[in-house]
């Protein structure tokens, strides 16, 4: 998928040490603030050396779950790449495995200041928990006359990460009901869109749209989406509301945002005009580095223990708590995304702009949730569009950052239980709890 710039020998030998190092560091911080990693300032956290990292890349069972592949062309003739999980699937495949992980039983994982919960699980667990729940109402559905079908869940990932950032719905909602996964184009096993060409939210919209009427032609259909992959389903809705007002029963918005990311400070102690210049600088540093991708990545590579740092304090509210082994897993996809797809996709996050499209989805069952330490799409993000959704269900995770799913899995899972029963039931109105949950 990658294909860098390469710089001349020469360049490499006049550039020395000291340029291998400064493109480093910028390569690891424009890397992380692309992902969901922002820089505030520039410490290196050492508490995950070579061996560690190694170790844990080889012990991991994070994002080994597999499902049915396929892959459909996207307008442009990428090809984006999806899998299936069928509820028989998942119910044979959880009873190989023995624990519903595809991988070895691995140790209980903190989860944000609630104690520990068995992450690997992802609270698939026999335990009354909430997919357990979800798991019950299905199989009565499916003992009873015949009436409407259960709903696809489609899960849409965010900016630098894939599909394997869903690990934990993954393991807790296989058997349950029927899951699509997929990877946005240029990253995962998608493939590589136009190199140098610009990405806009439309196209992502686009699509998911590809990615839906060939892996769901028919039948209701739930959406869920964090951080870029909620952005995407905005579009989708902007470009195709018929197709929202026909087919989705429920929709999950997860730490994103509806429009207005250009006053974001990422958390910088910058003022709003020192804000606004950094971010103007961005796309004139990401082209410099696209320019030099090969020293960038050679340095990013370098700078692993800046760069881990980096992934810590900026996709996790409670850095100091958060098992090693789910900050590698968030670190490895991170580094696999090459700086020029970074820089492709970059600008559409300035330009992005859907508060009006989330009207398609007013009176449908709708779920926001969002991390009270997300530095990238601030709490006040999901306010917004929780206010835009008269039915929606807002939920803030309390001591978590961007990538609730991963830090938080045992309540996101039980949130996104709580909106697909929903969307089966056909309850369309507000749950009975307070609509602005903390957890």
């Amino acid at each position: 998928m990658r294909n860098p710039a390469r710089g001349s020998d020469a360049m490499v030998r006049a550039g020395g040490a000291s340029w291998g190092r400064r493109a480093g560091l910028a390569g690891a911080a424009i890397g992380a603030v692309a992902a969901g990693v922002a820089v505030e300032r520039l410490t290196v956290q050492r508490g995950v050396r070579r061996s560690a990292r190694l170790t844990l890349d080889a012990a991991g069972p994070y994002g080994t779950l597999r499902g049915t592949p396929a892959t459909v062309e996207a307008e442009d003739g990428t090809a984006l790449y999806y899998e299936t999980e069928e509820p028989a699937d998942g119910e044979r495949t959880a009873a190989a495995a023995g624990d519903g992980v595809g991988g070895p039983t691995v140790d209980p994982v903190r989860i944000g200041g609630t104690g520990t919960a068995t992450a690997a699980r992802g609270g698939s667990g026999r335990d009354g928990s909430a997919p357990d729940r979800l798991r019950r109402l299905l199989r009565l559905r499916r003992a009873a006359p015949p009436q409407s079908p259960a709903p696809t869940v489609v899960f849409t990932h965010g900016y630098c990460l894939d599909q394997d950032s869903w690990h934990f719905q993954r393991a807790a909602f296989r058997g349950a009901v029927r899951c699509v996964y997929w990877d946005q184009r240029s990253h995962g096993r998608s493939g590589r869109g136009p190199v140098g060409e610009e990405v806009s939210v439309d196209d992502l919209g686009r699509d998911l749209k590809r990615v839906l009427d060939a892996a769901v032609p028919e039948g209701p259909v739930v959406l869920v989406g964090h951080s870029m992959g909620g952005m995407t389903v905005m579009a989708l809705a902007a470009q195709y509301p018929e197709y929202v007002a026909e087919r989705v029963t429920g929709v999950a918005f997860l730490d994103t945002s509806a429009g207005g990311l250009d006053g974001t400070s990422y958390g910088l102690p910058l003022p709003a005009a020192g804000v606004r210049a950094v971010r103007r600088a961005v796309p004139g540093v990401l082209k410099a580095l696209v320019a030099q991708a090969e020293l960038v990545e050679r340095g990013r590579r370098a700078a692993a223990d800046l760069f881990a740092g980096l992934v810590k304090r900026y996709s996790f509210g409670s850095v100091r708590e958060v098992d090693p082994g789910v900050a590698r897993f968030a670190e490895r996809m991170i580094e696999a995304v090459p700086v020029d797809v970074v820089a492709e996709f970059y600008p559409a996050f300035e330009a992005h702009e859907k508060t009006a499209a989330l009207a398609a989805f007013d009176g449908v069952p709708a779920l926001v949730l969002a991390g009270d330490r997300d530095l990238l799409t601030p709490h006040a993000h999901s306010e917004t569009i929780a206010a835009a959704l008269p039915a929606s269900r807002l939920v803030t995770l309390e001591r978590t950052g961007h990538l609730a799913m991963l830090e938080r899995p045992a309540e996101v899972n039980d949130a996104l239980a709580h909106l697909i029963t929903r969307a089966v039931t056909g309850d369309d109105g507000p749950p009975d709890e307070d609509r602005d949950e903390r957890a």
